[in-house]
C-alpha cells in the first residue's frame, strides 16, 4: 500500500472502536434517558452520548486486541485495523485505555451508578465474553449482559437508581440479542468455524438451534409489551403502543419461523435485519408513547 493511499491513524482508530456500531448503542441509551428523565438536561445527554461512545469504543478495541489472530482467519473481519496491519497493537492498547478512562470519567460526571454500569459492561464484554467465545456457545448468553446495559444506562443516568424500570429495560434488550446474534451466527457459521467459534445454541445449524431462536423471539416480544400491564413502575406503555411493539415483534417472529422451516442463510440475514428494525422501532415507540 502506498503512503498516499494509507489510511490515517485517526480513521483506523474510528474503525477499531466501531463508532458506527457505537452510535446505535448510544441511541439506546438516549432512548432510556428520555423515558426516565424528570428534569431534562442537555448536559446529561451530551455526557451520556460522549461517555457511552468512548466506553463502547474501548470495549470493541479490547475485543479486537484479544481476537486479532481469529479476526485474520475470517472473511468478515480480516480487514480490520489489527489483522490488516494498519494499526499496531501498541496503538490499539493505548487508545483503548484512554477511551475507557475518558468514557468512565464522563459517565461519572453524570452519577456514580452510570460509571459503574459503564465499567461493568466493559469488564463483562472484554474479560468474560470475549475469551469464552472460542470455548462455548454460552458466550452469547454472557455477552447479552453487557449488551443489554446501554438501554437501562439511560434511565440510570436520568434517575440514578436501579429498580423495576431499569430491570425491564435491561430485559428487553437482553432477550432481543438472542434472535439477533444467533441469526448472525447462522449465516456466518462457516466463517466463524474457521476461527474456532461456534455460537449457535446447540453448536450446529440444526433443528434445536432453530427452536431456540423461535422461543427467544417469543420471549423478546413478551418482555417488549410488559409495561402495558402496569407492573413496571414508572415505565409504562399504552395499549396502542403495545400493539405496535407486538406488530414489530411479529415481523421478527415471521422470519424466525421461516428460518425454522427453511434453514437458509438468506432468511437468517433477514431475521438479523428485522431484529435491528424491531429494537429501533420499539425504542422509538416507547419514547413517542411517553410524550403523545
Amino acid at each position: 500500500m502506498s503512503k498516499a493511499s494509507s489510511p490515517s491513524i485517526f480513521s483506523e482508530l474510528i474503525r477499531l472502536g466501531k463508532f458506527r456500531l457505537g452510535i446505535s448503542v448510544v441511541f439506546s441509551s438516549i432512548a432510556g434517558y428520555l423515558l426516565g428523565y424528570q428534569e431534562f438536561s442537555w448536559s446529561a445527554i451530551l455526557l451520556l452520548t460522549s461517555g457511552g461512545l468512548m466506553v463502547v469504543a474501548a470495549s470493541n478495541a479490547f475485543n479486537q486486541i484479544y481476537e486479532v489472530k481469529q479476526d485474520a482467519l475470517m472473511n468478515r473481519t480480516k480487514n480490520r485495523p489489527l489483522p490488516s496491519g494498519t494499526l499496531t497493537m501498541r496503538q490499539a492498547y493505548y487508545s483503548a485505555i484512554i477511551a475507557l478512562f475518558i468514557g468512565l470519567g464522563l459517565l461519572y460526571s453524570i452519577n456514580t451508578m452510570s460509571a459503574f454500569f459503564g465499567g461493568l459492561s466493559v469488564l463483562l464484554y472484554a474479560l468474560i465474553y470475549t475469551p469464552l467465545k472460542a470455548k462455548t456457545s454460552l458466550a452469547v448468553f454472557i455477552g447479552a449482559f453487557p449488551g443489554a446495559i446501554p438501554y437501562m444506562l439511560g434511565w440510570v443516568a436520568a434517575r440514578n437508581d436501579f429498580d423495576i424500570e431499569t430491570g425491564t429495560l435491561f430485559a428487553q434488550q437482553f432477550f432481543w440479542q438472542f434472535p439477533h446474534f444467533w441469526a448472525i451466527a447462522w449465516f456466518s457459521f462457516d466463517d466463524y468455524k474457521r476461527a474456532g467459534y461456534n455460537l449457535l445454541p446447540s453448536g450446529a445449524k440444526n433443528r434445536a438451534s432453530q427452536i431456540f431462536i423461535v422461543v427467544y423471539t417469543f420471549c423478546m416480544i413478551i418482555v417488549g409489551v410488559l409495561p402495558a400491564f402496569g407492573i413496571t413502575g414508572d415505565l409504562t406503555l399504552s395499549t396502542q403502543g403495545a400493539l405496535l411493539v407486538a406488530v414489530l415483534g411479529a415481523w421478527v417472529l415471521v422470519y424466525a419461523f421461516k428460518l425454522f422451516k427453511s434453514g437458509e442463510d438468506r432468511i437468517a440475514r433477514k431475521l438479523m435485519l428485522s431484529s435491528i428494525g424491531y429494537l429501533t422501532g420499539m425504542q422509538l415507540i416507547y419514547v413517542m408513547d411517553r410524550f403523545i
